[in-house]
């Protein structure tokens, strides 16, 4: 804990030092019509002729390149840098959780989307649920009721059989070999570590493999995961089978027996990833793609369209009027995410209508230019009806993957099966308890999800990979580092590094918070002057600055058209890697 507060008090130390000189970001850098890179910019974007991969890691960073110039494509230098991701961040991602991807293919000139996400046990009723939680009114995230099937390892053999071209047991090598000889633990990733390991220390399992000699592991100190290593290895020789259909599920069956949860070998053997088609919405000349529900990325094509007509960059980046309306925009698209987003094989989940023009144009009726909103309702769309790890990777045939996977709060659930060597993911605390919501739980149902991959076409052509990671913040964080790219004229580096808002306290999909009276809280970053403060509090926002507030993690790859090049990127705010070759 102690390692984390020294690392939050220099970052705020530095942070507060560079933001000291003016309160507008580009007050030194504008040229014209052009912005230059702003003096926030931690980093240069990184630029390649060949290929490109951004992920969290920089080994994991490393594998994808390995794999791309030995022959394959970015679909598989997508895998073998998430199944090693699942080693070297055990407390954002791994085989417990479950997995999104957009792929642009190349070789079809389009865009798949992949839903690799689980399902609640099959054995246990909402009744039989209620009745364990007695008085409590909401799913705890740390408890047995919270785990759902992993869908990830699923994930990755879908994508390998449809668009790979390399055997999974060769993808899987480096994941396998460095949980069996250790990798030393980065900055950012022991800070998480050392802050919510204790958390889950007694949970079933845990603390034999997350802390080793009793405690986390500090920054360069050397972990390993031989249990993990097994695992992957049952994996790459038996194939989706083995995690599904064979001994590793009986395995998990019988651990749950054991610890109180409730999923079962039926529960894996019935498990199936869904191929689904993308959402795109239009906005200046750009085509911003999100999956559908149960996941929550059409928040931000909400959001893109409340926003469309306004002239933002006559507003001034991260002035207040330019806050206020991103603000408001976020308020109103939660509102809709809070009541209908939910697993569309169990309710009617209007999309179409949620992100069309003209449900904008009525949902914008409600964004008042001067004052702040304190309470919103959801829309009706019907109406005129009958906790993360982000990649992205791009190959030198143009093939692009823009990947999302987790495990949901740091560690999941806690619970670790024995000897597996990982966490089994706690999405189930996504479900609402209200009878007659949407996202109501249910047997064999797929929780909210908050993970999101993003993807940009121009004039129908691959454009850019991206994503924010941070729960509540991915929709809110992708619109803004997209309007710094293109409102701004940011590369893909300037555009993640700039200071982020971060707004709270929307009605919840899971019940968890009730309906927004007070007009939520707003978090700033330090490189937001105290003058835009000020006036967003005459403008009616609650600024809330206490705690250490989470603004997300970015990774892009984008395609560089005009000079056949690739740009990457990946934020300060984490340990990771753009590189390219």
């Amino acid at each position: 804990m102690r390692h984390l507060l020294a690392l939050v008090l220099l970052v705020a130390i530095g942070d507060a030092t560079l933001h000291a000189q003016a309160t507008d970001p580009f007050a030194h850098t504008r040229s014209g019509d052009r912005y230059f890179p702003p003096y926030f910019a931690q980093r240069s974007a990184v630029i390649a002729p060949h290929a490109m991969a951004a992920t969290s890691h920089p080994l994991a960073t490393q594998i994808a390149l390995d794999v791309m110039k030995s022959g394959g494509n970015a679909v598989d230098a997508a895998i073998a840098a998430n199944a090693a991701l699942a080693f070297l961040e055990p407390m954002s991602n791994g085989l417990g959780g479950d997995l999104f991807a957009i792929v642009w293919s190349a070789k079809d000139r389009k865009l798949y989307g992949l839903n690799a996400s689980g399902r609640a046990p099959s054995g246990l009723t909402y009744e039989e649920l209620l009745g364990g939680l007695g008085d409590v009114q909401a799913i705890p995230r740390t408890s047995p009721y919270a785990l759902t099937v992993p869908g990830a390892v699923d994930g990755w053999f879908e994508l390998n059989e449809r668009f790979g071209t390399k055997p999974m047991k060769e993808l899987l090598a480096p994941a396998i070999r460095y949980a069996r000889e250790g990798a030393p633990v980065p900055q950012y990733i022991a800070a998480y570590w050392q802050q919510f390991a204790p958390l889950a220390k007694d949970q079933p399992g845990f603390a034999k493999v997350f802390l080793p000699e009793g405690r986390a592991p500090e920054r360069g100190e050397l972990f390993r995961n031989p249990d993990l290593a097994r695992t992957l290895e049952r994996i790459a020789d038996g194939g989706r089978e083995a995690f599904y259909r064979g001994d590793i599920a009986q395995e998990i069956e019988a651990f749950c027996k054991r610890a109180g949860c409730f999923l079962t070998a039926a529960d894996f053997a019935a498990h199936r990833s869904d191929w689904i088609e993308p959402l795109g919405v239009d906005f200046h000349g750009y085509t911003l793609w999100e999956l559908p529900p149960n996941g929550q990325g059409i928040a931000a094509l909400q959001m893109l369209q409340l926003l469309k007509p306004y002239d933002l960059r006559s507003m001034g980046h991260n002035s207040a009027t330019y806050l206020h309306h991103l603000i408001e925009a976020k308020k109103i698209a939660y509102e809709d995410r809070g009541r209908y987003y939910a697993d569309p094989d169990f309710a009617t989940v209007p999309v179409q209508r949620l992100i069309s023009d003209a449900y904008a144009d009525e949902r914008r009726k409600l964004l008042d230019s001067n004052r702040a909103n304190l309470n919103l309702d959801p829309g009706d769309p019907r109406a005129g009806l009958g906790g993360t790890i982000y990649l992205a990777v791009g190959d030198s045939m143009g093939n692009m993957v823009s990947l999302i996977q987790s495990i949901f709060l740091e560690f999941g659930s806690g619970y670790v099966p024995d000897g597996l060597g990982f966490p089994l993911q706690n999405r189930g605390g996504g479900f609402s308890l209200d009878e007659g919501h949407p996202n109501v739980y249910a047997p064999g149902k797929r929780p909210f999800h908050t993970i999101i991959p993003a993807f940009v076409t121009k004039d129908g052509a691959p454009y850019m990979a991206f994503g924010v990671m941070g729960g509540d913040i991915q929709p809110q964080g992708q619109v803004q580092v997209l309007l710094n790219h293109i409102v701004f004229e940011m590369d893909v580096q300037e555009a993640g590094d700039a200071a982020r808002f971060r707004h709270s306290l929307s009605t919840e999909p899971s019940g968890k918070r009730k309906p927004m009276t007070d007009g939520g809280c707003v978090s700033l970053e330090s490189g937001i002057g105290e003058d835009v403060r000020n006036d967003l509090r005459t403008r009616g926002h609650r600024i809330c600055q206490e705690g250490w507030i989470h603004y997300g993690g970015y990774q892009a790859v984008q395609w560089d058209a005009e000079r056949g090049v690739y740009w990457g990127a990946s934020e300060s705010r984490v340990d990771g890697q753009a590189a390219g070759w």
